[in-house]
């Protein structure tokens, strides 16, 4: 008989429906090792599971930086840890892998996978930097140049899938985007005190908005809290009445990723991280990106074609590499996705 004085096992929260609508009640794709059937069957519905990040276009990346045993290279976006797992594979035995991430958040539960995977600090180490501080990163363990060096650039799914972090506007969170939320400010605090002229710029230089002065003359200035209070006050702009649902969910998208840009500093950031890549590299060694949006892959494109005119590159890509029409279906986040690649002369 249970002895009625024993402690309890505390029970699982219960929630209306037959699946958890809110991020925090999805625990079982939380632990996708003890709950692999439920993540197979969200994997399988073309979803990447909550807080799980889905690696893009895993083959053609890892074709592109050429990767040999023994290699020493850096996953400059280490994110959720799926590239870096198959590189290492790859590079193993005898290789060594530097991955730089500059969320403190996602970075610690990257590492410990990695490491239950008996990939030891001799052959894995994560460094606290995003990509711009490469060069540093390579100071720091003693390395004059890599064989290789990966990109993914933008967001991991591990943050748009978290209301918390501000980057989504499928439910309501704190209007914050920082991808290191110990530092810098939060977008809410730099829309409330940016000029119309510079968020117009924003617009158009981080996503390609065709009405950003419209956009940007209503919301600069604005004390906005939460991601529904910005997606609101955009789909209800006056100069937007005439979209329709589609078009303006697009215009929303291209606002939050304009603001995410910027809050974060993302094109200067790639810009440094770019102009010292070269110098990064060993002869002959590879270098591959994937980029996400146009703003991207323009700066990665001339970055490398000018590499190429001043002889420190001996090859670059003539075209982009996309995902394949299975993958497509398979992972939707993987549409925009372009992988460029290059080769130290």
């Amino acid at each position: 008989m249970e002895d009625s004085t024993s402690p309890r096992p505390p029970r699982r929260k219960r929630y209306s429906g037959k699946n958890p609508r809110r991020f925090e009640d999805k625990y079982k794709e939380h632990a996708p090792g003890a709950h692999g059937e439920t993540v197979a069957k969200v994997l399988a519905s073309g979803k990447t599971p909550a807080g799980m990040h889905v690696p893009i276009m895993v083959t053609e990346c890892l074709e592109a930086l050429a990767l040999q045993p023994g290699q020493h290279g850096i996953d400059a976006t280490l994110g959720y840890g799926g590239h870096a797992r198959e590189i290492l594979a790859r590079i193993s035995p005898g290789g060594h892998l530097i991955g730089l991430d500059v969320d403190p958040i996602e970075q610690p539960k990257t590492e410990a996978r990695l490491r239950e995977l008996s990939y030891a600090p001799d052959s894995f180490q994560a460094i606290r930097s995003n990509y711009a501080g490469i060069r540093k990163a390579l100071d720091s363990v003693g390395w004059d140049a890599a064989d290789f060096v990966f990109g993914d650039l933008g967001c991991s799914s591990m943050q748009f899938d978290n209301p918390s972090r501000g980057f989504t506007f499928k439910v309501d969170g704190p209007l914050d985007m920082r991808m290191n939320p110990q530092r810098g400010v939060p977008a809410s605090e730099w829309l409330a005190k940016v000029k119309p002229a510079v968020l117009a710029e924003a617009l158009r230089e981080n996503a390609d908005e065709p009405r950003a002065e419209e956009i940007a003359a209503a919301l600069a200035g604005k004390h906005l809290t939460g991601t529904l209070d910005l997606a609101k006050a955009i789909r209800s702009l006056p100069q937007l009445a005439k979209l329709d649902e589609e078009r303006l969910d697009l215009t929303v998208r291209r606002a939050f990723q304009a603001i995410r840009i910027a809050v974060n500093e993302e094109f200067t950031a790639l810009d440094s991280f770019l102009r010292v890549l070269p110098s990064c590299l060993k002869p002959g060694g590879h270098a591959a990106i994937l980029t996400f949006h146009s703003g991207e892959d323009r700066r990665v494109k001339k970055a490398f074609q000018a590499g190429l005119r001043d002889g420190l590159y001996s090859t670059v890509s003539e075209n982009v590499i996309v995902a394949g029409p299975e993958e497509r279906r398979a992972n939707p986040r993987s549409i925009p996705a372009k992988l460029r690649q290059a080769i130290r002369a």
